[in-house]
């Protein structure tokens, strides 16, 4: 009987973070109501406070579902001790994908949103999300200089300048909704081509 009641305000957890995160993309955070929330998620609001709090319970709810946004698969593909090139190909092509997501890009529409009223939300997010993947890059690169990898100029700047290569599509896709095309895999992989041999860590 107790699992069954946890199955269903799973269920209905699940629910109302789904509407919630269509309704803060069509109408903005400060624009949507718990009541709308409730009404197109089915339910009541006091199921809905009981699980989230408030309001701003229910946007984190919503946003801890994208904050990773590459730290992990970064420390994952790493560890492989790969050579920097394929590293840094691979890399490329997991961030692309995590970026490149609908439900990543929607989260991110909600943020910009949000951030423009609250500074502190703005930094909370970007320190537990986009910072994490450039440090642990930061850090990758630091490495391959300490055990003497050739590289022509400061890891932090190369790092950021290939993080920056990434994350450039996914502003242009959270702004644009997909009005420019995203690059291809080809394309993806000629640009970290383009930054290895700049960098002077091509193969």
């Amino acid at each position: 009987m107790e699992k069954t009641q946890d199955e269903r305000l799973d269920r209905r957890r699940q629910a109302f973070q789904h509407a919630a995160s269509e309704l803060f993309i069509e109408q903005g955070y400060e624009q949507t109501s718990l009541a709308e929330v409730v009404e197109r998620a089915g339910g009541s609001l006091a199921t809905l406070y009981k699980l989230f709090g408030n309001k701003e319970g229910l946007l984190d709810a919503v946003l801890s579902q994208s904050r990773d946004l590459g730290h992990s698969a970064i420390l994952r593909i790493a560890a492989l001790q790969l050579s920097p090139a394929e590293t840094l190909h691979r890399i490329g092509t997991e961030l692309s994908r995590i970026y490149l997501d609908p439900p990543n890009l929607s989260v991110v529409r909600i943020v910009i949103g949000r951030s423009i009223s609250n500074l502190d939300f703005a930094r909370g997010f970007f320190d537990q999300s986009q910072m994490k993947s450039k440090l642990a890059l930061r850090q990758l690169f630091e490495h391959w200089k300490r055990a003497g990898t050739a590289m022509k100029g400061d890891p932090v700047m190369l790092s950021d300048l290939f993080l920056g290569l990434l994350v450039f599509d996914f502003q242009i896709q959270a702004i644009s909704h997909g009005f420019l095309a995203p690059p291809t895999e080809q394309q993806m992989r000629e640009r970290t081509d383009f930054f290895l041999r700049g960098a002077g860590l091509a193969d």
